[in-house]
């Protein structure tokens, strides 16, 4: 009760009174369990299974506050409020279960999770939003048929390759293969901002016949802006994807001398190649293989065979103005030099 004479807003200002007597009795052990049960309820995780753990157990601890206020509390209005928090819990756990419950997509989209989005441990939740943007649609690509022109071909969608195989060429250049459940237009994709625009510069055309799924670019920058964890996702996955690529444009490249270049790396060392006294040398046959004497039991050397450098003859990197020993092929080092 109110002090006479005063006010709500006094009483909540300078204090309520002193309680003048407190009780000695508990409050029971239902009571107890059921503040037990909203302790354990309130240290859920998150995600989905988080939200099944948090609501249960939330009802499960109304459930005894109810049966408190019925038997012990004898109030109505704790008995009325605890129920329906009960049946709030109630609904949200059956709609957490709605979509947690089984998703089935057709036989392409299964493929395609179990291919590459089940190994990265991504929900089928997540999934599922993954191709609803892409309207479940899978588009067919006939042999020869071109899906994109260098030069003509706007940049406005983002592909994956789900059976076929795809040529890209460049002016007529063959560059490399796409293979399923590889990504068509990845560098393309990584090549623009969300509000700029742009062309092809290669030319992929369908070797075999070809199916693929596709997002369409607004579409999909609009899911991966609302949805932080499928951004990561993607940006994984085309990160992962342009690197395939580029290794399959490193494995074509080799010097005259048989070695590998690398592209990604500048170069530091050198390796043995021909030189140019040696090409001089060559008779003038053409590329005619060294004929070995049939009496002859040992192997004949290579032409161009020299000792290996030493490493102070390689380059002298305190002297910027010296050029490298002729003869010798930039390489990517194998590791780098104290400067």
């Amino acid at each position: 009760m109110l002090p006479e004479n005063s006010t709500l807003l006094e009483t909540i200002v300078h204090g309520p009174n002193e309680c003048q007597t407190w009780s000695n009795q508990s409050q029971g052990a239902i009571y107890h369990l059921g503040n037990v049960v909203f302790t354990l309820g309130y240290m859920g995780g998150s995600g989905y299974f988080g939200l099944v753990y948090i609501f249960s157990l939330l009802g499960a601890g109304f459930v005894i506050e109810a049966l408190w206020g019925w038997f012990d509390a004898c109030g109505l209005d704790v008995f009325v409020w605890c129920w329906l928090l009960v049946s709030l819990c109630l609904a949200q756990l059956a709609h957490v279960c709605y979509r947690l419950r089984k998703v089935r997509f057709d036989e392409d989209f299964s493929s395609l999770y179990k291919s590459m989005f089940l190994p990265l441990e991504v929900p089928l939740v997540v999934y599922k939003e993954v191709v609803k943007c892409c309207d479940r649609a899978v588009v067919s690509l006939d042999q020869e048929q071109d899906y994109a022109v260098e030069g003509k071909t706007a940049i406005d969608r983002l592909s994956l390759l789900l059976s076929g195989r795809i040529r890209v060429t460049h002016e007529g250049q063959f560059l490399h293969y796409i293979f399923p459940y590889q990504f068509l237009d990845s560098p393309e994709w990584e090549s623009l901002r969300p509000n700029e625009e742009g062309n092809f510069q290669v030319t992929l055309t369908a070797e075999t016949d070809c199916c693929y799924v596709t997002w369409r670019r607004r579409k999909l920058f609009l899911l991966l802006a609302n949805d932080h964890y499928i951004a990561r996702l993607f940006t994984v996955m085309l990160g992962n994807d342009i690197a395939d690529k580029l290794y399959s444009l490193i494995d074509k490249l080799y010097c005259r001398g048989g070695v590998r270049y690398d592209i990604r790396l500048p170069s530091l060392y050198h390796v043995l190649a021909p030189s140019v006294e040696a090409e001089k040398e060559k008779p003038r046959g053409g590329d005619r293989p060294l004929r070995v004497s049939s009496t002859s039991q040992e192997p004949q050397e290579s032409l161009f065979k020299k000792p290996w450098p030493d490493h102070n003859d390689l380059f002298d990197i305190s002297n910027p103005q010296r050029k490298p020993l002729e003869g010798y092929v930039p390489l990517a080092p194998t590791q780098t030099p104290e400067l």
